[in-house]
């Protein structure tokens, strides 16, 4: 996970204190990723990245982990 990957997903997750490490197991449902925040931050991850995550990809699975997620990115990218 690099630091634009990071620093994008701690804005969408609102229950994760900012002096709060963010570790790949994260589970960011817990954190505060709904539905809804999980669209906005997919959005802003394709834009940062250059890169459309597959509809194959857009399962609850994907956005499970902070490094399940980061793994769907550079694999689309």
């Amino acid at each position: 996970m690099n630091e634009a990957f990071v620093a994008i997903l701690r804005r969408h997750l609102r229950y994760l204190p900012p002096e709060d490490e963010l570790t790949p197991d994260a589970p960011l449902r817990a954190l505060g990723l709904d539905s809804m925040a999980a669209v906005a931050l997919m959005l802003d991850l394709e834009d940062e990245f250059a890169t459309v995550l597959p509809d194959e990809r857009l399962t609850g699975e994907t956005f499970a982990t902070a490094y399940s997620l980061w793994s769907a990115i550079a694999s689309a990218g």
